[in-house]
C-alpha cells in the first residue's frame, strides 16, 4: 500500500518537461505499481486530479499523451483503460518498460543479444557498402568521444547499433533492433571505468571488422562485447555492488 500511495504524491517541479508530461509519468508508474493489465480501468479524472493535486485539465492532457503512446485507451461513456499491449509503440514496440523485474529483463535481453547480434554483425560485414563504412566509423568515434568527455553516450551508442543493423540491408533485422537498443539503454547506465574502457575497445573491434568485411572477426568481437558487459555486471554483484536498472523512459 505504501508504494501505491507514493504514486499519488504531489508532482514535483522538474525542468525540461511540462506538467502534463510529469503527470503522464506518474500515471505510467501507477499502471506498473498497481499491476494493471490490458482492459483494466483507471480511476476517474476527479479522483486522479485530487490524488495528484493537479487540475482535471492536466489529467486530461496527461491521458492524451498516454493514449498517443498506446498506453491507454479511452472508451466513451465507460472511462479510461489500459491498452491491449501497453507501451508497444515506436518508442517501445515490445513493451519492455512495463516489465516489473527490469534487472531480469536486462539479463534476458543480453542472452538474446548473444545469440542474435553476432550474426547481425557478421551479416553487416558481408553486406556493408563502401559508402557506409566511414559513417559507421564516425558513429563509433562519436560514442568514444562522448565517453571520454563525460557526455551521456546512450543515444550515440544506440545509433551505432541501429546503423550496424541497417548495414545488413535486411528489413526484418531492422524491425528486431528494439531488442538490442533497449539492452543498450540499460547497459549505458553502468558508468564504472572498466566497463566504459571495455566498451570502447570492443566497439572499435567489431566496427573495424565490419568495415574490413571480416565476418568471423565481426562475430567474435561482438560476442566479446556482450560477454564483457555480462562479466562486468557479474563482478559488481560479487563485490556486493548490486546494480539497479532504472526503467528506460525514452530511447
Amino acid at each position: 500500500m505504501a508504494e501505491q500511495k507514493d504514486i499519488y504524491r504531489n508532482v514535483v517541479e522538474q525542468k525540461n518537461s511540462s506538467l502534463a508530461e510529469r503527470v503522464a509519468d506518474q500515471l505510467d508508474q501507477l499502471i506498473i505499481a498497481q499491476d494493471l493489465h490490458a482492459g483494466d480501468k483507471l480511476p476517474n479524472e476527479f479522483e486522479l486530479a485530487e490524488k495528484l493535486n493537479v487540475g482535471r485539465g492536466t489529467i486530461r492532457e496527461a491521458v492524451k499523451l498516454l493514449v498517443s503512446r498506446n498506453v491507454l485507451e479511452i472508451h466513451r461513456g465507460r472511462g479510461t483503460f489500459v491498452a491491449e499491449k501497453p507501451g508497444r509503440m515506436l518508442a517501445d514496440p515490445l513493451g519492455f518498460a512495463y516489465t516489473d523485474d527490469q534487472k531480469k529483463l536486462a539479463l534476458d535481453l543480453m542472452e538474446i543479444r548473444l545469440r542474435m547480434e553476432p550474426w547481425i554483425a557478421g551479416l553487416a560485414a558481408e553486406r556493408i557498402l563502401e559508402e557506409e563504412k566511414p559513417i559507421l566509423r564516425e558513429k563509433c568515434a562519436q560514442v568514444e568521444y562522448n565517453i571520454r568527455h563525460g557526455i551521456e553516450h546512450r543515444d550515440s551508442d544506440i545509433e551505432m547499433h541501429k546503423y550496424i543493423a541497417s548495414c545488413t540491408h535486411n528489413t526484418v533485422i531492422t524491425e528486431l533492433i528494439p531488442i538490442i537498443t533497449y539492452s543498450v539503454s540499460f547497459l549505458t547506465q553502468l558508468k564504472e571505468p572498466d566497463i566504459l574502457e571495455t566498451t570502447i575497445k570492443t566497439h572499435r573491434g567489431f566496427v573495424e571488422a565490419i568495415c574490413s568485411n571480416d565476418k568471423e572477426q565481426a562475430e567474435s568481437w561482438m560476442v566479446e562485447h556482450i560477454l564483457s558487459n555480462k562479466r562486468c555486471m557479474d563482478a559488481l554483484e560479487e563485490e556486493g555492488r548490486a546494480f539497479h536498472f532504472q526503467k528506460v523512459e525514452k530511447w
